[in-house]
């Protein structure tokens, strides 16, 4: 599997993406031979070597001359379906474009339809968010993680004037995205950057484990008291069994003081409250004490509240958190009927034409308790119908 990971530095634009994926091998004239197929005269692009605070990178300038200030989202979305660009990049470049116009109509309070999109509407947007998605798609990208966003303060120039930073579309685009603030007072994030990384990454966290091959730096405008990059690491991790890779925290705490019938509701309010996964492991601490180590496998946007109920509901005075990758399976759900009745079944799929099958245990035992079966054979019944299914 081919990963891009972004490495938000001093946060990203679209300019910056662009810059980013060019300096790391996507050749600028495939570049400019696909954004010919949009059929737009009004632009040119520019790509020049520039060094911030010491750091080499590429810095891409689209020079627009295009005299229209804004569209409405059936012109972009023309603009972008009447090209003669791949399928796949066209419905790309749609949605990312529908889920701007999504925001903008939310924020100004008018139909999807009529919403003006000013700063976004410009060719230099859709030349962005266009070649954003030929470069992943030319370097063979499969996967897009990216850093939690850093966000600044402050107010920049807009269509209807002032604006206070981040920008409301930028907000709007990055809703159940991580984000951190930034004593910098400039526009770090702008919401072309929020709305190609929000829609591309699969998961938001840390560099996930893979086998570099490519580093890429692509340079901002302005020169800040970091260095204003956008970095992207391009490597790639085995196929897991075709799964999917994503992001997740771990919280742990270690507990020796509490009332062993407590553990039952506490797991339950930890599972209730979003933990995908709750454990606990023998352990023995200082001074010989016998205690239990509790793991709380979860979400990043989860870890805050479920850190909360370890508090509310346990002794422990603290709680342990890290980042980890999970590779994951593709599933789905079916159900089977059996002998004894229907039951839901769990279908993994490994590699192509490979399956793995799991009965659903409360299924399994609700049925063997209505027939005074035992267990086992409920569940074989089960797995032989999924077999039967699946192939």
């Amino acid at each position: 599997m081919r990963i891009a990971y972004f490495d938000c530095i001093a946060g990203a634009s679209g300019d910056m993406i662009l810059g980013a994926l060019v300096d790391a091998g996507f050749p600028i004239e495939v570049l400019h031979a696909e954004l010919a197929k949009l059929e737009l005269d009004e632009f040119k692009i520019v790509q020049k070597r520039v060094s911030k605070l010491g750091f080499s990178a590429t810095k891409v300038e689209v020079l627009v001359t295009d005299k229209v200030p804004s569209r409405h989202l059936p012109d972009i979305e023309r603009i972008v379906m009447e090209s003669t660009l791949a399928s796949s990049i066209k419905e790309r470049a749609a949605e990312i474009f529908r889920r701007i116009g999504s925001v903008e109509a939310s924020i100004h309070g008018v139909p999807l339809e009529q919403v003006h999109l000013h700063e976004l509407g410009g060719v230099d947007t859709v030349v962005d968010v266009v070649g954003t998605l030929v470069g992943l798609d030319a370097i063979g990208i499969e996967q897009v993680i990216v850093s939690p966003l850093p966000l600044g303060r402050g107010w920049v120039q807009g269509a209807h004037g002032k604006i206070p930073l981040p920008a409301p579309a930028t907000l709007g685009l990055l809703a159940d995205v991580p984000i951190v603030g930034s004593l910098l007072e400039v526009e770090l994030v702008t919401p072309t950057a929020a709305a190609l990384l929000s829609t591309l990454a699969t998961s938001f966290g840390p560099i996930p484990a893979m086998t570099l091959h490519q580093i890429g730096y692509g340079a901002g405008t302005l020169d800040l008291p970091i260095p204003n990059l956008l970095r992207v690491l391009i490597g790639s991790a085995p196929d897991v069994l075709s799964a999917t890779t994503e992001t997740l925290v771990m919280l742990e705490t270690n507990i020796d003081d509490m009332n062993p019938e407590f553990y039952e509701h506490l797991m339950e309010r930890l599972l209730d409250g979003g933990a995908l996964d709750v454990f606990l492991t023998p352990a023995h601490m200082k001074k010989g004490r016998p205690a239990s180590l509790m793991s709380v496998l979860c979400r990043p946007d989860d870890a805050n509240r479920l850190t909360q109920i370890l508090f509310a509901e346990s002794t422990t005075l603290g709680v342990r958190q890290h980042y980890v990758t999970r590779h994951c399976l593709p599933r789905s759900v079916e159900e089977v009927e059996t002998p004894y009745g229907m039951v839901r079944v769990k279908v993994a799929h490994w590699t192509e034409g490979k399956t793995r099958i799991k009965p659903e245990y409360e299924d399994c035992r609700r049925l063997a308790e209505q027939h005074n079966v035992p267990l086992r054979e409920v569940y074989r019944a089960a797995e032989m119908a999924a077999q039967r299914l699946v192939h």
